[in-house]
């Protein structure tokens, strides 16, 4: 390991990390995306009076899958079997916020999975909504909390 930086062999290589002798823990994270839109587009999408439909499905099924196929896209995560995922859209000063919660029973973090399916929820709310507010962005994406494994809890202020 190279100054701390886990994902880098003794010649600064990267590499995958060994997680094979670490402890099987309970862990948890969660994460936000921000949406910002309209304030009309906002209440057209969580009185689901979209032209494409039930956003706020589809967003949640979305965020379910981008956490399940982290591992397929972020290069240097591990291939977790996932226990749980919860996800939320709920209405903010902005537009709306994506949260979502991942656990598993594992020897590594889930943080990346709960980012992962965070991003990929405000992507598609924002396709779901592009065709009425073509001014609509995705925020920030955020980790909020983790819990169990080595660093034990964490949690935003």
């Amino acid at each position: 390991m190279t100054d701390g930086m886990n994902h880098l062999d003794e010649a600064g290589n990267v590499h995958m990390v060994d997680v094979g002798d670490k402890s099987v823990t309970r862990r948890e994270a969660t994460a936000v995306a921000s949406v910002h839109m309209e304030p009309g587009t906002a209440a057209r999408l969580f009185a689901s009076d979209l032209p494409k439909g039930d956003a706020l499905a589809t967003v949640r099924i979305a965020a379910i899958q981008g956490a399940k196929r982290t591992s397929d896209l972020v290069p240097l995560c591990h291939p977790l079997v996932i226990d749980r995922v919860d996800v939320s859209v709920v209405a903010a000063d902005h537009g709306a916020d994506i949260t979502v919660t991942v656990g598993t029973s594992g020897r590594t973090g889930v943080e990346m999975e709960a980012m992962t399916g965070a991003s990929i929820g405000a992507l598609t709310l924002y396709d779901m909504i592009k065709g009425i507010d073509r001014g609509a962005s995705v925020g920030s994406v955020r980790l909020t909390a983790k819990s169990g494994g080595r660093s034990g809890t964490w949690a935003r202020d």
